[in-house]
């Protein structure tokens, strides 16, 4: 008879898994030595004790999730039960369909993969302060398996949630003490869907195999596709934050004002809220409908390089040099006074999300540079081009890596569109925001923390909707918070790392110069939150009276629906070498209008004589504009978010 040993020293060295043998033999602390990772290659120093591999979701043949858990301390995932009663944390990344390894890499794990292709030690690694797991879910995602390679897609996310927990059934079978240590499970975008549902099953578990204390959603996509989507054009805040976009024009920004005016989202906040919000399904209208523009999928990095690839090989893109840039600038300008005033673009629609990329890819240095079309939508400062390296295929598809790891036989990929009960129509199921009120009953009632952050530079999934998210659920019998965030919060550094605010059990952060990845591109303070608010409960911004500040007190400077940023635009291909800033005259008229209100009688003037709100196209202008828009109707549908 073959030993378990023998079996799984076959299964690595074939680097597969086989989830029907698997299956038939018992889970448990026996299978810690054969899920130890090995060594890995350009790894120079000592990873410690860390586990790897696959286990069945229990649904169907040999369906599977991959994990990859680093222990904290020497044995601390190995120690028997009751030994150990420190939280530990599973992170989760979004999609649907990105693999949770992107984050294990280029985020807050322990091994950080460089553009040239080297390894080096990742000194915030979340893993050196407490046991965590990167999960790739749900089924059919990087590692994880589905049946015969192709089918057993989960059909909705209550399908999701329960995989996730037959997953974890087994997974505390192989290391039992993580059963009762408190459980956080944190993410970023689209694990703002998932992370939610999962919590909605665990509340639905009468014995459930974990014990949940806190969940933490970065960037998450919670609410509906349009308040997520389209309010970071909500009172024009992400322009008001980086009025590079536009170049500081006052003009311009005008015109966006009025018409996220007409579109209805100009929707202002107030803490406590007194009633539930409008529902935002603003009209994308216009030529982007006749386009067949299609928004119901969502995701990750193609966004860019799919764009921008599309763009460069299959379309002409006119040439602009400085001179004929401006000048058609200025006609795009004059040509407002076609249109009548106080309309919805007929264009655009009420789609200001791409009507302002549109604008800045064309008309704003540098992303309007000839050579670029580096516009970030995930990091608006940034004009790399390529944008940030998130790159492991390399890695991860090396046979060496995945005999040490003991990964399926299988490629791996960053992403996948994911399809939902095997078709391409998307995730059928209803936004959290529908059951929130729900859920944050429960977590009252079972003592779960609820926390939300948002990196401030994130113009797809913006901290708009992550507020809009708040102020609509009514949590400890009061709806939203009761007084506006405006508490400063500093990392580990003393610099300054954003907003915090605390009220009955909810946790809101905004990260001060980050954008969607808030581990890769503030891994201090991301260090800091996670010791001081998840792991810990540090009370800095915490109301416990709503007429009295907040804990650490309350800065008016910060009590405002935008928090400045710097006036850098970052140049380079996946790393910064070069620092772009306008002219100073530029920044400082800028400055004067936002110090009047965001108002001045020239800019006034100049948008009456304009035409108001509408705006209309130059024939070079409507070139580009509908290359974009063909581009884009076509790359919406195969699109995913970290």
């Amino acid at each position: 008879m073959i030993s378990l040993r023998d079996f799984f020293g076959a299964l690595t060295s074939l680097y597969i898994l086989n989830l029907v043998t698997v299956n038939a033999l018992p889970v448990g602390p026996q299978l810690q030595e054969q899920f130890l990772v090995g060594e890995l290659p350009n790894v120079t120093w000592t990873i410690g004790n860390q586990y790897a591999g696959n286990l069945p979701v229990q649904r169907g043949t040999n369906l599977s999730l991959f994990f990859w858990g680093v222990e904290s301390t020497p044995g601390s995932l190995t120690a028997p039960a009751g030994n150990n009663n420190a939280p530990w944390n599973i992170w989760l990344n979004g999609g649907p369909g990105s693999s949770s390894l992107i984050g294990f890499f280029h985020e807050n794990g322990p091994i950080r993969l460089n553009v040239n292709y080297t390894a080096t030690e990742n000194p915030y690694s979340w893993d050196k302060q407490a046991d965590t797991f990167w999960i790739d879910q749900p089924v059919g995602v990087g590692f994880s398996t589905l049946d015969d390679g192709q089918t057993g897609w989960v059909v909705d996310e209550d399908q999701m949630a329960s995989d996730f927990f037959g997953f974890l059934e087994n997974l505390v079978q192989v290391f039992p003490n993580l059963a009762s240590r408190p459980l956080n499970i944190i993410g970023e975008s689209y694990a703002g869907t998932y992370i939610p549902y999962i919590t909605k099953y665990y509340f639905g578990l009468q014995q459930p195999p974990v014990k949940l204390a806190k969940i933490a959603m970065g960037n998450g996509v919670i609410p509906n596709f349009y308040v997520f989507m389209f309010l970071p054009m909500a009172r024009v805040t992400a322009i008001e934050t980086y009025p590079q976009m536009i170049g500081y024009d006052t003009v311009v920004y005008e015109y966006f004002k009025d018409q996220s005016r007409l579109c209805g989202y100009d929707i202002d906040l107030k803490y406590p809220e007194t009633q539930k919000l409008p529902t935002i399904t603003a009209p994308l209208g216009g030529l982007w409908a006749s386009l067949g523009g299609s928004k119901s999928q969502l995701g990750h990095s193609s966004f860019l390089s799919t764009f921008k690839s599309r763009l460069r090989t299959n379309l002409a893109r006119a040439s602009f040099d400085k001179r004929k840039r401006e000048l058609a600038q200025r006609e795009w300008k004059r040509d407002l006074s076609s249109r009548a005033n106080g309309t919805i673009d007929p264009w655009y629609g009420c789609d200001l999300l791409d009507f302002v990329i549109d604008y800045a890819v064309n008309y704003t240095y540098p992303w309007s540079n000839d050579t670029s079309l580096g516009f970030d939508v995930y990091n608006i400062p940034s004009a790399l081009d390529p944008p940030e390296f998130t790159d492991s295929d390399f890695f991860l598809n090396d046979p060496v890596v995945k005999k040490a790891i003991h990964a399926p036989d299988k490629v791996w990929v960053d992403g996948v569109p994911y399809m939902f009960g095997g078709g391409s129509n998307g995730d059928p199921s209803p936004e959290p925001m529908v059951f929130l009120d729900q859920l944050a009953t429960n977590a009252t009632a079972n003592n779960i923390s609820i926390i939300i952050y948002s990196g401030n530079s994130d113009l797809l999934v913006s901290h708009r909707g992550s507020e809009v998210a708040i102020q609509n659920t009514t949590f400890g019998g009061i709806q939203g918070f009761t007084r506006r965030p405006s508490t400063p919060w500093y990392d580990d550094n003393g610099e300054f790392a954003g907003i915090i605010h605390q009220e009955r059990g909810w946790t809101y952060a905004l990260f001060h110069t980050s954008g969607h990845l808030v581990p890769a591109q503030k891994p201090v303070a991301a260090w800091t939150f996670l010791r001081e608010f998840i792991l810990g409960n540090n009370e800095t911004g915490l109301v416990t009276d709503a007429s009295i500040p907040a804990s650490g007190g309350e800065d008016p400077q910060y009590a405002v629906n935008t928090l400045a940023e710097g006036p850098e635009v970052y140049r380079g291909s996946y790393t910064t070498t070069s620092t772009y800033y306008f002219p100073s005259e530029t920044v400082a008229r800028w400055d004067k209008f936002v110090e009047q209100g965001y108002t001045t009688s020239d800019a006034s003037k100049s948008f009456a004589q304009a035409g108001g709100a509408v705006g209309g196209k130059t024939a070079s202008g409507v070139v580009l504009n509908a290359l974009f828009f063909a581009v884009l109707s076509s790359v919406f549908a195969f699109v995913w978010l970290f």
